[in-house]
């Protein structure tokens, strides 16, 4: 279980992007010079505080400093109401988490820089402007999906999401109601579409990449990738990590895992950061392999 030996450096932050959206961070920074800086691309919905607990263990016990924030328009990043935000999952992607990178390497130059990318957060990298200075990149419940892939009855689920009410709802409220329907928190509404379209065209990001996304290009960073996929995620299964890690081309790890196997009962696709799934962590940051 989580016992903390040190005690870490956690400050609010403020990110800038190039557009210039504002962003709002968290740093949680070892007593002790950082061994790597990490930033933590959050799942779509996600607000950066679900990730407070591994941030805090990563510094603590594993002297690793971890940046975590909300994309523009979620969370604690959202200015102004939900129905006026223009934010698009490209924005996300693209913008948000160049920025998050940027502004950690100024927070802390002199470490290793990771990024661990859950879901939606490691999806977009090889599509950025800037890849460079990345030394490894870690994918947590990572990967390109349509809605053919999900599994029974999961499936049903998923085709509510995207044909029933959420999509009839985001166009007559101007915003996405998530938490009104049960699916989590509330979405931009051209979020909301951007998503939508890339879940229910088959080939998910080949439309994608020619209208709104530039062309994946990982060989301009070298860094090393491994993805992870948890045997009892249903919203991202194995084939939708390994079409993932297709786009990032070259030497990819796909590390299949199940919960079984640590002595947990229950993953999924959100879970692997909750404090119950804390024996999953060293895994996901690979800190045993290199003697972190």
């Amino acid at each position: 279980m989580l016992k903390v030996v040190e005690t870490p450096n956690v400050r609010r932050r403020l990110i800038k992007t190039e557009d210039g959206a504002e962003l709002s961070g968290t740093l949680y920074k070892p007593p002790f010079k950082p061994r790597a800086a990490l930033v933590l691309n959050g799942a779509t919905g996600v607000p950066q505080t679900y990730y407070n607990a591994f941030a805090y263990w990563a510094a603590a016990e594993r002297g690793v400093a971890v940046l975590t924030y909300d994309y523009r328009g979620m969370g604690r990043s959202a200015n102004g109401s939900m129905r006026a935000s223009r934010a698009t999952m490209s924005d996300w992607g693209l913008r948000d988490n160049l920025a998050a990178r940027a502004h950690l390497r100024r927070a802390v130059p002199d470490a290793p820089l990771w990024v661990m990318g859950h879901s939606l957060g490691a999806m977009m990298l090889p599509m950025q402007a800037d890849v460079s200075g990345i030394d490894r990149v870690i994918g947590v419940g990572a990967g390109l999906v349509h809605h053919a892939d999900h599994p029974w009855p999961y499936r049903g689920l998923a085709l509510f999401f995207w044909y029933g009410l959420p999509p009839v709802m985001s166009r007559l409220l101007g915003y996405m109601p998530g938490r009104f329907l049960g699916f989590g928190a509330d979405m931009p509404a051209a979020a909301f579409a951007e998503w939508r379209r890339w879940c229910t065209t088959p080939g998910v990001f080949a439309g994608a990449v020619t209208q709104s996304l530039p062309p994946p290009d990982w060989s301009r960073s070298g860094a090393p990738v491994r993805l992870m996929s948890f045997t009892d995620d249903d919203l991202v299964p194995e084939p939708c990590t390994q079409r993932l890690a297709r786009l990032y081309g070259g030497q990819v790890e796909v590390q299949r895992i199940a919960p079984a196997d640590h002595g947990l009962r229950q993953v999924g696709h959100i879970s692997a950061f909750a404090r119950r799934n804390d024996a999953l962590w060293d895994v996901m940051l690979g800190t045993k392999d290199i003697g972190v």
